[in-house]
């Protein structure tokens, strides 16, 4: 699909996380279109080992990382400078969710939750993505260019109010995973102040309601609990130009910014309704 927008992406190393599924896996292909160079790690590429044989046919390499592993981070990014010698975008797409540590429907109330359950999340989200960066920021600082992308969510998200200032959606009910993301999208405005005149620019993408992995697993289970449907999901690529843009840019461009992906799309004449999954219907996850 052609963009309004230029890329500069052709020849380029692009390092995504959690790349063998959902989100992960559109943007793996979006780069791909674009002439990148890529590296896809996931945690684990079981259940979808012709996706893989798919990339590695495309010269893609497909790496076991665990971002809360430090030998795995280390084999991934020697690895990653062996195959291709440098790296030119980082997009931090790995994570866990709340559906993955309260399954199936990933809610929770807050004073229910432990003290492990927010040490799990924030090993993964805050921690995971941070011990990603350091590694993977290396070559980027040496050529003083390159670009990190991180994903966070709109429950992160503050609006203005009567001179306050009011959660955008706090009775989501998914503690810790919503102040693990709140607290990347924080470390990106401060990274990319710090990184600006290392030339790396590190902003942050909002994806919004979108269908991804046990997306359709969560939904039954709070349908069954008799709480309401939500809004019609997005299929994953709806968020893939926009990450593509960001992961073009370096400080000189776009950097310490944070990007509502469904808004960004409207405004640069990508549409929305179009990015709808409409093969996803509520109510074929009630039963009977």
């Amino acid at each position: 699909m052609p963009l309004p927008i230029e890329l500069d992406l052709q020849g380029r190393v692009a390092v995504i996380t959690g790349g063998a599924r959902g989100m992960g896996a559109a943007y793996v292909r979006g780069f791909l279109e674009e002439g990148a160079r890529v590296v896809a790690a996931d945690r684990s590429w079981t259940g979808v080992e012709g996706f893989q044989q798919e990339l590695e046919a495309r010269g893609v390499l497909c790496l076991d990382m665990d971002v809360t592993d430090d030998a795995q981070l280390d084999r991934a990014y020697q690895a990653t400078l062996d195959r291709f010698g440098t790296v030119d975008a980082l997009v931090n797409n790995a994570a866990m969710r709340s559906r993955d540590l309260f399954p199936p429907h990933g809610r929770r109330l807050t004073l229910e939750t432990s003290d492990e359950d927010f040490l799990r999340m924030y090993s993964v989200n805050v921690f995971g993505a941070l011990k990603v960066i350091r590694r993977f920021v290396r070559p980027m600082l040496e050529k003083q260019r390159g670009s990190i992308v991180n994903v966070v969510s709109s429950g992160s998200l503050f609006h203005a109010q009567g001179g306050a200032y009011a959660a955008l959606r706090p009775d989501s009910v998914e503690q810790p995973y919503m102040s693990s993301k709140a607290a990347l999208a924080n470390l990106s405005f401060y990274l990319a102040a710090e990184l600006k005149d290392a030339g790396v620019a590190v902003n942050a993408v909002v994806p919004g309601h979108t269908r991804t992995t046990g997306f359709d697993e969560q939904n039954r289970a709070r349908l069954a609990e008799g709480r309401r449907p939500g809004p019609l999901p997005y299929v994953p690529e709806h968020v893939v130009p926009l990450v593509l843009f960001l992961a073009s840019q370096d400080a000189r461009g776009v950097t310490g910014r944070m990007f509502d992906a469904v808004q960004w799309n409207r405004e640069h004449g990508l549409g929305d309704d179009r990015w709808r999954d409409t093969a996803f219907s509520y109510d074929a996850l009630l039963p009977g």
